[in-house]
């Protein structure tokens, strides 16, 4: 029985069932039902066409959940033939099945739940499971998710940008329970990739490989964080990293830029130093003018801060820092590390503490506490 297989005809499935007149509820509830027939009966009899099969068997699961629903005897009357095969149509279907489950409507955590179910094929214990909830609350939340996108026609347009962001949202969610969130972003952005040039998702696929590449070497054999400037780049993924330049530079040739290429652009200059030394960060300061003016978002300056810092100096890294807000996310851990680099430990070991008391993970949390100690200690001794 392969697993993987079964994920990815999972979307075309629905899509199919959705396109011949199902609701997405009922559609996405009988591919599950045929999966389960699939489990049982493909290891003894395995189909030629696992597809055909699965659409065969998951519509007829649909017909008879219609049967069973008096208020539906006359819609089962008109569907009651099986349609024929719509050629062509599959790849299409999918692309608008990952527009329905990121739907506007939607909110973040339901349309990321909503996506992994229905176009990952992960049941609802594992989506629950990596995401530390219990699954009776995680089958609630696909429920009602469900629920909203079956008033949304299925040929209605979907924004492209909000698929993209529900797919990052799963992808920094990283690794849990028995489901490697990463991994599983990845694998629906190249499938999603493969239905269509937009150069956004290209760039999305690149910055996602980038960044999975130096995965090994992000936290020691004791789980603590290790910082990128100290990571030891032989443990790099240096197979991810090839196919994510080859994919940034491919979109970036169509010159229409986005946000996702500046970042993944960013994200090949670090993989491409040999060592933290070499870093060319000039480059990726003005790559940050570049993702500011996309952008505006505070968070980007921030880190252009703290690449000011390392192309111009502390100090003038600090002097961009003060232009903002300091109750953003990790302001106090980048004024942390600038105060540092500037020879001013005191301040460094001040800001490290006020940014461990506001980590929001305990790798994270212990990292920064460690930093402070160990100026205190300097700063004592």
């Amino acid at each position: 029985m392969n697993d993987s297989l079964l994920r990815e005809l999972v979307p075309a499935v629905i899509a199919v069932l959705v396109r011949r007149g199902a609701d997405f509820a009922t559609a996405e509830d009988a591919v599950q039902e045929a999966l389960i027939e699939a489990v049982r009966a493909w290891p003894r009899h395995p189909p030629r066409e696992p597809k055909a099969w699965l659409v065969t068997v998951a519509w007829r699961k649909f017909l008879d959940a219609a049967r069973a629903d008096a208020a539906r005897r006359r819609r089962e009357e008109r569907v009651d033939d099986e349609p024929a095969p719509e050629p062509g149509a599959a790849g299409d279907d999918t692309l608008q099945l990952y527009f329905l489950c990121a739907h506007p409507s939607l909110s973040p955590a339901s349309a990321v739940a909503l996506t992994l179910r229905a176009v990952g094929g992960l049941t609802t214990r594992q989506i629950a499971q990596a995401y530390l909830v219990p699954e009776a609350t995680m089958a609630q939340r696909i429920s009602r998710a469900k629920r909203t996108v079956s008033r949304v026609r299925f040929d209605q347009p979907g924004d492209l940008g909000t698929v993209l962001r529900v797919l990052y949202l799963v992808f920094n969610e990283g690794y849990s329970g028995d489901v490697d969130l990463a991994a599983e972003a990845i694998r629906l952005t190249r499938q999603l990739a493969a239905r269509t040039t937009h150069e956004e998702v290209a760039g999305l696929l690149a910055l996602m490989l980038l960044h999975h590449a130096r995965r090994p070497a992000r936290t020691g054999a004791d789980g603590q964080l290790i910082p990128l400037a100290e990571q030891d780049r032989g443990r790099w993924d240096t197979r991810l990293i090839a196919e994510g330049i080859d994919v940034l530079q491919a979109a970036l040739a169509r010159d229409r830029l986005g946000e996702y290429q500046a970042q993944a652009a960013i994200a090949a200059l670090h993989a491409d130093a040999p060592t933290a030394a070499d870093t060319d960060w000039v480059q990726i300061v003005e790559w940050y003018d570049e993702l500011v003016a996309l952008t505006g978002s505070p968070i980007v300056r921030l880190n252009r801060a703290v690449a000011v810092g390392e192309a111009d100096g502390p100090q003038a890294g600090l002097a961009a820092l003060a232009e903002l807000d300091e109750a953003l996310p990790r302001y106090s851990a980048a004024a942390a590390y600038l105060h540092e680099r500037a020879g001013e430990p005191a301040a460094a070991a001040r800001c490290y503490a006020e940014a461990a008391r506001a980590a929001s993970t305990v790798p994270e949390r212990d990292h920064l506490t460690r930093q402070a100690a160990r100026l205190n200690t300097q700063l004592r001794s």
